[in-house]
């Protein structure tokens, strides 16, 4: 199971497909992970490691699930994919402001949710974290934090004019992909960026190479974009996106650019691809597959897809148990569940409860893939925490 749960039997290697563990609800206990290591990162183990070249064929074969083909119990049961949850860019955001908190004292400000889920924020909240939308809601000379799905140069510009003290929470996965934004604009390139309009990663995306970027919102309108002739083009993607329907769009887009040049190494997230992959392997035996996740999270939102495209009977997003519907599961014999990578463990545990007081109390999980990276803290909070222990000992 992911690093915040444990169970009482031992646990077996983990592979695609391949049982971890069986035991009912009652013992199971959750814990938060938190990770504030000074490493910028540990070993990653996952299904499919970042690839260039061909990526409508090649990323396509490397991202086939194996489907979950266990023994189906007679019994309600519950198929718990693995990965899910907590990803490494989230839980460094979350602690970010958690450290900021700490060592600058509240009132800290968040530019944007932290992460896309309403009961991190609402935590944070309550420990004095405001959260905000645009930069100039910040009074001067105040702390504000930006969240994890990044932001464009000119946000760090109006920080700058107001005296902000600035603790930059976004996504190293995200940072790389603003990396390469600039890359292909200083070397003259168009960029098709794949992604959701309006989404705040877009947003941030965008906002490097403003002159460069043209946005393709999905499949259909790769066919439709304009496309200048007067220079080479690559792609770029949001990092949350669905696997398939990226490749899709990329195919689409081939089509009228053959020479399309893709980014140097996957953009879409590790924790993105895992999840989906998971979900993919339990999802054919599932007559309900629950994602939990609110539904401003867009890997949330793509793994209820997945889940449907991948043969479950039916899918449904919710954000903690109470939104749970007996009739969901009248005639359900097998219940999957999954988090997306925003969502703390404890609101998945309140799931198994409410399952297990309907009989669902036999719990396995099933896991596509191991993850061990974590992130380090941003280094100007970092420098702090390190000046607020030096004084304190």
């Amino acid at each position: 199971m992911s690093a915040s749960v444990s169970r009482s039997v031992n646990q077996t290697v983990r592979a695609p497909g391949r049982r971890v563990s069986c035991a009912t609800w009652p013992s199971i206990q959750t814990a938060p992970r938190r990770s504030t290591q000074s490493e910028t990162s540990r070993a990653m183990v996952r299904t499919g490691a970042g690839c260039s070249g061909e990526v409508a064929s090649a990323t396509a074969a490397r991202l086939a699930a194996a489907t979950y083909h266990g023994p189906v119990s007679a019994t309600r049961k519950v198929l718990l994919a693995a990965p899910r949850g907590y990803c490494a860019g989230v839980d460094r955001a979350v602690v970010t402001v958690e450290k900021a908190l700490e060592v600058y004292g509240p009132p800290v400000y968040v530019r944007k949710q932290i992460v896309h889920n309403r009961h991190v924020v609402a935590t944070l909240e309550a420990a004095g974290a405001i959260f905000v939308d645009e930069t100039e809601e910040v009074p001067e000379g105040a702390t504000v934090v930006f969240s994890a799905h990044g932001v464009a140069p000119v946000v760090h510009e109006e920080a700058k004019a107001r005296r902000l003290r600035t603790i930059d929470a976004t996504c190293p996965l995200v940072t790389k992909v603003h990396a390469e934004a600039r890359r292909f604009a200083e070397e003259g390139y168009r960029i098709l960026l794949i992604g959701h309009d309006g989404h705040e990663e877009v947003i941030g995306t965008a906002g490097e190479a403003p002159d460069h970027i043209t946005l393709v919102d999905g499949p259909d309108q790769a066919a439709t974009v304009e496309i200048g002739q007067d220079a080479p083009v690559a792609w770029l993607s949001q990092t949350t996106l669905s696997v398939d329907e990226t490749l899709q769009t990329v195919a689409r887009l081939r089509e009228r650019l053959p020479l399309l040049v893709d980014p140097p190494s996957d953009d879409i997230c590790y924790a993105t691809q895992n999840r989906q992959s998971a979900v993919k392997q339990i999802a054919p035996d599932c007559d309900v597959l629950i994602v939990v996740g609110s539904g401003n999270s867009s890997n949330s939102v793509r793994l209820v897809e997945v889940a449907l495209e991948a043969g479950a009977g039916s899918s449904y997003r919710i954000d903690h148990a109470g939104e749970l519907h007996d009739e969901w599961f009248a005639t359900a014999t097998i219940v999957g569940l999954t988090s997306g990578a925003s969502v703390p463990e404890t609101l998945v545990a309140g799931v198994l409860e409410w399952l297990a007081q309907r009989g669902f109390e036999d719990v396995e999980e099933v896991a596509a893939a191991e993850e061990h990276l974590a992130f380090a803290l941003p280094p100007e909070l970092r420098r702090d925490l390190r000046k607020a222990e030096a004084a304190s000992s």
